[in-house]
Order: structure tokens, then C-alpha cells, then sequence
């Protein structure tokens, strides 16, 4: 559950998208190679009440650090394509996240609907829309590219989350490269058998990972929300969550400001997903994946004892 626990703060604080060569893409990238430090609030309503965090950031080089009132004193870092995850000083999990598909067409129109104000400075309102739904408004600042403020939104139109700068400095922070290129990182592999889909409700698997202790885990994307799926030979414990039920499986469901985590069994073992999706895709994307199961009294008493 450590290593778990682990990744649960990467997929919060680092909301990524596929390199698909789009006009989002080049947003993003932008966003991605601007230099500045910030503070950032991320504001939630979920089905379960509403989430917050307060998160400070550093970027300069291809680096991002992060800090958050979520993880107290868990920091993040980032490259290009790639993250880092350090507590203490110690890195605990790393990986790279760079797609090997070929160019689609663009699942989302992007709308440029203007100039505006933001912390006083001037910036341009982008937005989001997938089949004929608004699904995301960024503002991106003008002079340096930083995507300064995003809200997501539900399928019938109400907001979902909202990130927004409430400091803003330009000046560079001369970051340099640390740990992130210097550790043993994740690497994509498809030398494994799995049982997690190419396609998972108009989101495709990116890449593939397994750890040395057979850890594995996929990454999805449809262009602007992802989500990370664990395949485990045992059950994942997740605190404090709320179970909730989807068809005739139950799941284990948990918000942080900013994402979702669902667990449950199956009968070969565990799975749990960890995504920015707003909840109104939830059902559908879990309907795809292997699905929520009793593994039966033997199984379970097997797993107690030995894993």
C-alpha cells in the first residue's frame, strides 16, 4: 500500500495529458516550458463533499516542484515526459509517461473565447469541448505561456474542479535537474500479459509499467484527463473511503482535491484507479475494467496468509 499510497500523490498534483500533437497539446507544452513560481488553490465538489488543497509551485528548465497541504511534506518534481517523487529527501517512485501512438484526430475542439485580467495580468480564456460538451475552461497567461487557471466540468455543465493561481511570479527560479534524472526509473514495457484494455471508454492506454516486484499499472488518456490503473496480486487497502456500488460490484471510493481513487477485488487479485476524470465518467470507465468481485473464502484466506 506504500508504493500505492506513492503514486496517489504524483496523480494529484501533476495533471498530465497525451502528446497527440494537437492544439491542447501545444497549450500544454507551453504551460509545461514556461519559468515561474506559484501558489495554486484546487477546489472540489464531489459526490462525497467538497475537496481543497492549497499547492506551491516552482518551474524553470523542464523542472516542476510541488508542495501540498494534501501531502504535507511530500514534494514532487518533474522533466519532460517524465516525474519524480521524493519525501525527505528520498525518492520514492519515478516513471516516464510518453506515448508510443500515432497522431489521432483531435478528441477535443478548443475554443478561444478571449482576452482577460488574471492576477493582473493579461492572459487568453481557452475551451474545452468533447462531443458537443464543454468539458474544461483554461486561461493561459500571455507573456509566459503558465496555464494560470482551469476549471472541469460534468457532463450536464456543473463545475467539478477549479485550480487557479493566487500568486504569480515570472521570474525564473533556476531550477536545476535533480533526482529525476538520476534514479532508476519506471520504464514502458508490453513484454507482460494483462488483463487492462487498450481502450477504456474513449480513453486510450498510453504505456505499461511492471516494477521488480511485479507491480503493474497502465496509464490512460483521452488528450486532457488520464487516469492510472494498479493491477496487484493482493487486495489495496484504502483509508477512510466510502463504498459505493456500480452494476453488481462494490468499490471503495475516495476524493482528494483534484482526484478520484477507486478500489476494489477481483478474483485474481486487486485494482484501483487514480484519475482527474470528473465523476460523471466514473461508471463508465470501471464498467470496461476487469470488474468487482468476491474472490471466494479460500482466496481470501490464501492472500491473509501469504500475499
Amino acid at each position: 500500500m506504500k508504493r500505492l499510497a506513492s503514486l496517489v500523490v504524483v496523480f494529484t498534483l501533476m495533471p498530465a495529458s497525451a502528446a497527440w500533437a494537437t492544439e491542447l497539446d501545444e497549450l500544454l507544452e507551453q504551460s509545461r516550458e514556461a519559468a515561474y513560481t506559484a501558489e495554486q488553490i484546487i477546489s472540489c465538489s464531489t459526490p462525497d463533499g467538497v475537496r481543497y488543497a492549497i499547492v506551491k509551485i516552482a518551474q524553470s528548465n523542464g523542472e516542476i516542484r510541488m508542495t501540498s497541504t494534501v501531502a504535507g511534506d511530500v514534494q514532487v518534481s518533474s522533466g519532460d515526459g517524465g516525474w519524480t517523487l521524493s519525501r525527505q529527501g528520498g525518492v520514492i517512485s519515478s516513471a516516464l509517461v510518453d506515448s508510443e501512438m500515432e497522431p489521432v484526430e483531435p478528441l477535443y475542439v478548443v475554443e478561444d473565447t478571449g482576452n482577460t485580467n488574471f492576477l493582473g495580468r493579461d492572459a487568453m480564456v481557452h475551451q474545452l469541448i468533447r462531443d458537443g460538451v464543454l468539458r474544461a475552461e483554461l486561461v493561459f497567461d500571455d507573456e509566459t505561456g503558465a496555464l494560470v487557471a482551469a476549471t472541469t466540468f460534468t457532463a450536464n455543465g456543473d463545475t467539478y474542479c477549479e485550480r487557479r493561481f493566487v500568486s504569480f511570479d515570472s521570474a525564473d527560479p533556476g531550477l536545476e535537474s535533480n533526482d529525476l534524472h538520476e534514479t532508476d526509473e519506471l520504464q514502458p514495457s508490453s513484454e507482460f500479459e494483462t488483463l487492462l484494455p487498450e481502450s477504456v471508454a474513449g480513453f486510450d492506454r498510453l504505456d505499461l509499467y511492471e516494477d521488480e516486484v511485479g507491480f503493474r499499472f497502465a496509464y490512460y488518456s483521452d488528450g486532457f484527463f488520464s487516469f492510472a490503473v494498479f493491477e496487484t496480486p493482493t487486495t489495496v487497502d484504502l483509508p477512510d473511503a466510502k463504498t459505493v456500488q456500480f452494476g453488481e460490484g462494490a468499490y471503495q471510493r475516495s476524493f482528494t482535491a483534484g482526484q478520484a481513487t477507486y478500489v476494489w477485488e477481483t478474483r485474481s487479485g486487486g485494482m484501483a484507479l487514480l484519475g482527474d476524470l470528473p465523476p460523471d465518467l466514473h461508471e463508465a470507465v470501471l464498467a470496461t475494467l476487469p470488474p468487482s468481485r468476491d474472490p471466494g473464502i479460500l482466496r481470501r484466506i490464501w492472500r491473509s496468509l501469504f500475499g
